[in-house]
């Protein structure tokens, strides 16, 4: 590599790296080459799939294009996944996506941000649920999700559905309010609703009042909880930790989620589950010119949770600790809020907002999320060029 030209390599295009491309675009050092490696065109705001799924976002509202973004900061795309990592020797092996056989074969780097989320590893979840992998419908990568969601609405028209969401977290409440309020009015046959909940109450994380008001919106609504773990799906079939089994034509998994496979062996320093070990400034504890963010890293000196809401807050940051690095200047530290504001939408039209022991709930609030959903999409949804910049 020049010793001249800086290389910066951005894996993924998370809710951090977004920022960290719109802060490019205003202005990129000349000594800069950047690449970014991720699979698809757009990023799916994980935000307001809810909305989606309950019929009151269309996805390209959800969608931020990403290739105006990369025109505006000067990037390269490589439209691939990365498959290994070697921090020793500042390369990065690459599979190519969505058609782009010209992709290269391993890209190198001076400088690495990752922010490729976490994801579902699929050989983990077949060892604890024999047969989801498979047959459900699973909520990472968003993207696949958003994409396949529109099956279950032609499978609502054509027959009776019941629907199941495996997971009792913020994700998985949303979706199966979201997925009630679209398909009970449009499953002509009828439809039913399930939250398998894996042995816990309902929004386990919240506090007590939260707990409290979601559990009364699933009674209002007529969505079952089994506060049961699921350990297997078959064809039209979940099976409970009890030895029942659930008749279930579309089964959402919304568990959590793992690090990324290919971070082992990666040589990069880890947390006990796998994710990148980041100090106060996003930087690898192992190796200073890898940074991280959101749900792919694990702050060693201030855990929190793996959510939207600390994703985007850690963009601004990264952005200046990246410049900063570039140009040799003390890097700044950033200390997530010890609390965040939490709208949890229950359809399209209401929601529950909770700020440390406080709690309210009504459309206002949906319509206060809507707002702020809107508001970060709008912010870096640029005008769509002509000419694509993807390249091999």
């Amino acid at each position: 590599m020049s010793s001249g030209i800086q290389k910066l390599l951005l894996l993924g295009a998370g809710h951090a790296h977004v920022q960290v491309l719109a802060r490019l675009a205003q202005h990129r050092p000349a000594d800069l080459d950047v690449t970014v490696l991720t699979p698809y065109p757009f990023q799916t705001y994980s935000g307001m799939v809810p909305g989606l799924v309950a019929g009151r976002y269309t996805t390209p509202q959800c969608q931020i294009p990403l290739e105006p973004l990369f025109k505006a900061a000067g990037a390269r795309w490589v439209q691939g996944r990365v498959t290994a990592l070697d921090a020793a020797a500042q390369t990065v092996q690459v599979a190519p996506a969505g058609g782009n056989k010209s992709a290269p074969d391993h890209l190198p780097y001076h400088r690495l941000s990752i922010d490729t989320g976490a994801i579902i590893d699929r050989h983990l979840l077949e060892a604890s649920m024999p047969g989801a992998a498979a047959r459900a419908l699973i909520v990472r990568p968003i993207e696949a999700f958003a994409a396949l969601w529109p099956q279950v609405l032609e499978l609502a028209q054509k027959q009776a559905v019941s629907l199941a969401v495996i997971g009792a977290g913020a994700a998985g409440l949303e979706l199966v309010f979201a997925a009630e309020q679209r398909l009970r009015g449009a499953c002509p046959a009828g439809a039913s609703f399930t939250l398998i909940t894996g042995g816990a109450e309902p929004a386990a994380n919240y506090p007590e009042g939260v707990r409290q008001r979601v559990l009364r919106q699933l009674k209002r609504r007529g969505i079952t909880v089994l506060r049961e773990a699921c350990t297997g799906v078959d064809k039209g079939v979940v099976h409970l930790a009890s030895g029942a089994s659930l008749a279930c034509d579309v089964p959402v998994l919304a568990i959590g989620t793992h690090a990324p496979v290919w971070l082992q062996g990666s040589g990069l320093a880890l947390s006990d589950s796998g994710h990148v070990r980041v100090n106060a400034c996003l930087q690898s504890t192992s190796h200073p010119n890898v940074f991280a963010a959101g749900d792919v890293a694990s702050r060693a000196d201030a855990p929190h949770p793996r959510s939207g809401v600390y994703a985007v807050r850690a963009g601004p940051p990264l952005a200046h600790n990246l410049m900063a690095a570039h140009h040799g200047q003390p890097l700044k530290a950033w200390r997530p809020p010890r609390r965040t504001l939490n709208l949890l939408s229950c359809g399209a039209g209401h929601a529950i907002a909770s700020w440390g022991p406080l709690h309210a709930e009504g459309g206002w609030v949906w319509r206060w999320k809507d707002r702020i959903d809107r508001a970060f999409m709008a912010r870096y949804t640029l005008p769509t060029p002509h000419n694509p910049t993807a390249a091999g």
